[in-house]
């Protein structure tokens, strides 16, 4: 495998691949690394990159595997982290200069990927605040759409995004109150899902935008995602598990009604792919029904 494949495997076969012993963790994160030096200058991903801890990171992952304690389900796999999330030792930007000091602790999300065995790469882009639908700030600069970079790569999880699709991570950690982990995800060409509120810890907040806003993951596959998601989330059935089950017939609404306030129309071509996808999905036998909110 050279080093394009590996760094669109996506988490869960780059898992795979690691606790194989057919790739190890320097590798993965040394492929991400080199990408984030070439790419990142022109897609702007990132706010900061933690080159040498997560080296020394991948170092401790591999003497684990070799010392037969590997087990973990995403050793050596490195992650992202939205800068609106806590990771210790740097600050929680939100997209602007106001921030306070660099934080003491993770943020039990960021503990829980650590505990899984992940590797934490850097922090991601967001727009001011986390409050717009595409990321660009006056401190941080505009966060480019890898697919073409005349286009954003959405928000507020926009930098998180931008990185999985340009393989410069192998999943990422974003959040989501009004879309920000669904629109990257679509302006991305990749899977994000927004749980429902109390799956996954929000510590230290106590109460994201009031309710509104929950931690999820941005990944390359459904199968990433239920891993990922697996590794932090609060108890129940394994949603690997889950993915891995050919489901039943499902009940399946589509809408294509913008939803309000937005005043914006959505082009042919978004209208076509949301109606093929519909008649996909009635080809394989699930009952799909046309539901506007």
């Amino acid at each position: 495998m050279d080093s394009s494949d590996l760094a669109y495997a996506g988490l869960a076969r780059q898992a795979d691949l690691f606790a194989a012993g057919e790739v190890s963790a320097r590798e993965l994160v040394d492929v991400c690394l080199s990408r984030i030096e070439v790419i990142d200058p022109t897609v702007n991903a990132y706010r900061v990159v933690f080159a040498e801890r997560a080296r020394m990171e991948a170092d401790q992952a591999d003497a684990r595997r070799r010392a037969g304690a590997g087990e973990r389900p995403l050793l050596g796999v490195p992650v992202a982290i939205k800068d609106d999330v806590d990771v210790a030792g740097e600050v929680t930007a939100f997209g602007t200069d106001a921030h306070g000091p660099p934080v003491t602790s993770d943020a039990e999300v960021v503990r829980r990927l650590r505990q899984a065995g992940a590797i934490i790469l850097g922090k991601t882009n967001v727009p001011e605040l986390t409050i717009l639908p595409f990321t660009e700030t006056p401190t941080y600069g505009k966060t480019r759409n890898p697919w073409d970079l005349q286009r954003t790569p959405g928000g507020s999880s926009g930098g998180s995004g931008a990185a999985v699709a340009a393989g410069m991570a192998g999943a990422a950690l974003g959040s989501d109150g009004a879309g920000s982990i669904r629109i990257p995800a679509g302006c991305c060409g990749l899977f994000g899902l927004k749980p429902q509120r109390g799956r996954v810890p929000m510590a230290p907040v106590e109460d994201g935008w009031r309710g509104l806003t929950v931690l999820g993951p941005i990944t390359r596959t459904v199968a990433d995602t239920a891993r990922f998601f697996d590794a932090v989330k609060d108890g129940g059935p394994s949603f690997a598990e889950a993915a891995a089950r050919v489901p039943g017939r499902l009940r399946i609404a589509v809408s294509t009604k913008v939803p309000p306030p937005l005043t914006v129309k959505v082009a042919p071509e978004q209208l076509q792919a949301v109606q093929d996808t519909a008649a996909l999905l009635r080809g394989l036998g699930h009952d799909v029904v046309e539901r506007d909110p």
